[in-house]
């Protein structure tokens, strides 16, 4: 009997050891040496401090800064846990809205945002991307367009220069992938922290 589940014991053990250990240790090595950044979850730092991802949009409000796409994501209701609440690029539970085209709830927001947005910038049509969510609730890009379309506040908020703004969205601006996969897109909170960036320079220069 022994003989018969010997090949089957040893062909499990091995392959859980090559398939289980072996191939994860050797990509994640791989992976590390590299591509580091990539590896670690695309990470970015300011003063020593981890501030986000560049694969995590992040929930920015004020008139300074660029904001991103709208998130459908939810989190536990802390009063009920049975219910949940908006909490939008919650990572932990990465989502879309699943409201279809003829959704009443769906239709009221994007008009409502439509408007507000119209009512930021009157002179430009509105974007897509910045009345709709990804498929995630979780994407840190907007299109050029999108981005473009808000220069106008943030500038104003800042007390900047519209074409300083336009010249930090161009630079911020990446390409397509190998120059024909996707589309052009701008990083938000890459984005935004250049503008702080700029802020702090222009300060630094006055005080001399």
């Amino acid at each position: 009997m022994l003989a018969h589940f010997r090949p089957a014991i040893v062909l499990f053990v091995l392959f859980t050891a090559l398939t289980g250990l072996a191939y994860p240790l050797a990509i994640t090595g791989i992976a590390q040496a590299l591509f580091p950044h990539q590896a670690n979850g695309s990470l970015i730092e300011q003063d020593g401090k981890v501030i986000g991802s560049a694969l995590i949009g992040q929930n920015f409000t004020s008139d300074k800064y660029f904001h991103g796409r709208p998130s459908a994501t939810t989190d536990t209701d802390p009063n009920d846990a049975t219910k949940t609440v908006p909490a939008p690029y919650n990572a932990a539970n990465s989502s879309g809205s699943n409201a279809g085209p003829t959704a009443k709830s769906l239709l009221d927001r994007v008009k409502d945002d439509t408007a507000k947005l119209k009512a930021e910038n009157p002179n430009a049509p509105v974007p897509v991307d910045l009345v709709t969510t990804s498929g995630s609730g979780l994407d840190p890009h907007v299109s050029p367009a999108a981005a473009e379309f808000q220069v106008p506040r943030v500038a104003k908020a800042r007390g900047l220069g519209e074409d300083a703004v336009r010249a930090l969205v161009a630079a911020h601006t990446q390409p397509r992938t190998l120059g024909f996969i996707g589309e052009p897109v701008v990083n938000v909170l890459e984005l935004n922290l250049a503008l702080d960036a700029s802020a702090r320079q222009a300060a630094a220069a006055g005080g001399r």
